[in-house]
């Protein structure tokens, strides 16, 4: 179909017969340029392929993808980069449930986006009639999405839109279905009218001051404390309230914990970062302020021996938390001192009471934490600089810590189980908002999606550092990162298998091992088939020397790094999570 004739735009002129007239399609698309969304992350079919033919007629950018998950990853992904709500669009059912797990995953690490899939007509899915991919979406979306909306109206579309962006944004951001059965978008209406009717939505995340006895309440919780520490998570990066996080820490003079897609807020190399003594300033601490951050699975809930508890008990601690939802409090543990109220302005707030008076942390304290943190390193210096054939995660993660403090401004994305779990506590982040990871419920498949995401919505550079086992979730999109030549260096640490490659089938039948992958498998020759770079290494320099050439081309690149099949362990370093880890060690 030519793009003069999409979407009805024929019926937008003024005739003898009546005023100009508009359609669905046209309001959609106006109803994101009110709100200065510019991108579309899809995958096209029927209802909505003329959708996006228009989109770009007029002049949004539309990235499609080969999957509709990790195009939903990206648009969650430049939600968190933005503050703006990222726009991914499906087709129904099929379309619609790939694009689901994404949507799941933004809600639940509070990425704004909005996904927007077309459907069949209400009327015809209640009495299951049989529609072309009949699916009841609106209601299979609620339990994943923070709020679902449906439009069945023209005149609607607007207001839609406008409750779509708000509700993504306030408050806790997150993730917000909306759907568009196939019939609204044919439904046309005066074009003076439609106009009236589009929204531009003001002050989507207003600010929420907190109370004043509440700040008083927690500044009372800090300066009773012996043994302080600060716990930043990935709320805390999304903010953007970056100076005064920093400007908090560095008056109080207390040690920080960065969650990893916090790292950067404060370069990882600052001295007050606690990330070298994690287990030891977690069991240590008797009072802890969490910014953004959740006590989650990642923190063992707040209890047990991770906080120098006993197994399944709360820890002897005082915790004061910031965060935007009151509902979040007391959700693991007791919270001495809530704060309720976006982080920028309870940040703020706590930096205004605490005047001239304030005592910095104990030094004692300060000095054991330096201590083990020297310790810490000395032992794991040992392990990266080390030069084992073939490579082993800390060698080959050392080549990349290299290249990647030469490079701050460059976006880091990396999952995988050992690649996950080794990277973020070897590559150093200097600058907030550059490492994006598989956040709070682990998932592997976000590689790809949040590559491009970033690269889309930046422009910069990207590295994403992969397992072998994770990019086969969205491999695919290789040849997406190629077709709009991004500036995407994919490293894939190949060992062969899911944690490794050394596992036997027990019956000695010709079947692999559940774990294992083709031997000696090059990932390369995938990207190369695509128009793109592909480079085998084998060693910690030429690992370094090919990312370097990567991030300077600028072009597609795709690195397979040969990692020693033995290396790598079951869960990577969340054996406690395999049920059958107690019985085989490796």
């Amino acid at each position: 179909m030519e793009q003069n004739q999409v979407a009805g735009s024929a019926a937008q002129s003024e005739t003898a017969a009546g005023p100009a007239l508009t359609d669905g399609f046209h309001v959609v698309i106006e109803a994101l340029k009110a709100n200065d969304i510019d991108t579309i992350f899809g995958l096209v079919g029927i209802p909505i392929t003329d959708l996006a033919r228009l989109a770009q007629a007029q002049g949004l950018r539309f990235i499609g993808f080969r999957h509709e998950q990790h195009a939903a990853n990206a648009a969650a992904i430049a939600g968190f980069i933005t503050q703006k709500p990222g726009i991914a669009l499906t087709v129904s059912a099929p379309g619609f449930l790939n694009g689901l797990v994404a949507l799941a995953n933004a809600t639940v690490n509070c990425f704004p986006m909005i996904l927007i899939s077309g459907s069949s007509e209400r009327e015809i899915v209640d009495l299951q009639q049989g529609d072309y991919e009949e699916m009841d979406q609106l209601n299979i979306a609620k339990p994943f999405a923070k709020a679902s909306f449906r439009v069945n109206h023209i005149e609607d579309i607007g207001i839609g839109f406008a409750r779509a962006i708000r509700a993504a944004l306030s408050g806790r951001p997150g993730g917000v279905y909306l759907d568009l059965p196939a019939k609204l978008l044919a439904q046309t209406m005066p074009l003076e009218a439609a106009k009236r009717s589009l929204v531009k939505v003001v002050d989507p995340a207003p600010r929420q001051i907190p109370a004043p006895d509440a700040v008083a309440r927690a500044l009372d919780v800090l300066k009773g404390s012996k043994r302080p520490l600060i716990l930043l998570g990935k709320g805390a990066a999304y903010a953007q309230a970056d100076e005064a996080i920093a400007a908090l820490i560095e008056r109080s003079g207390i040690p920080y914990l960065p969650m990893s897609m916090a790292k950067g807020l404060l370069p990882d190399t600052h001295p007050q970062s606690a990330s070298a003594a994690r287990s030891f300033v977690l069991a240590q601490a008797d009072t802890v302020l969490l910014i953004g951050a959740r006590l989650n699975w990642l923190l063992s809930h707040g209890k047990g021996a991770t906080w120098g508890a006993e197994e399944k008990q709360w820890a002897s601690k005082r915790f004061v938390q910031i965060d935007i939802a009151a509902t979040e409090m007391d959700s693991n543990v007791p919270i001495d001192a809530p704060l309720v109220g976006d982080i920028g302005s309870c940040v703020e707030a706590l930096l205004a009471a605490m005047g001239g008076d304030f005592a910095r942390a104990d030094p004692s304290w300060v000095n054991a934490v330096a201590e083990k943190k020297a310790k810490n390193i000395e032992k794991m210096s040992a392990s990266l600089n080390a030069n084992p054939s073939p490579m082993n995660f800390h060698s080959a993660l050392r080549a990349i810590r290299d290249v990647m403090r030469e490079h701050p401004d460059v976006y880091l994305v990396n999952e995988g189980a050992n690649t996950l779990d080794y990277a973020r506590s070897i590559i150093d982040m200097a600058k907030p908002r550059k490492r994006l990871d598989s956040g709070t419920r682990g998932v592997m498949g976000i590689g790809m999606g949040y590559a491009i995401g970033a690269a889309v919505t930046s422009g910069k550079p990207v590295v994403a550092i992969e397992g072998d086992s994770a990019f086969g979730f969205s491999g695919m999109e290789v040849e997406t990162i190629c077709r709009y030549n991004l500036p995407i260096t994919t490293v894939i640490f190949n060992n062969n298998g899911v944690y490794r490659g050394t596992d036997t089938n027990p019956t000695g039948g010709s079947d692999v091992a559940p774990t294992v992958f083709v031997k000696g498998a090059r990932y390369d020759k995938m990207i190369a088939a695509f128009g793109g770079i592909g480079k085998h290494v084998t060693t910690p320099d030429e690992l370094a020397a090919a990312i370097q050439e990567g991030i300077r081309s600028g072009h597609p690149t795709l690195i397979n790094a040969v990692i020693d099949e033995r290396a790598g362990t079951e869960s990577g370093r969340l054996t406690n999570l395999n049920p059958q880890s107690g019985a085989k060690k490796s």
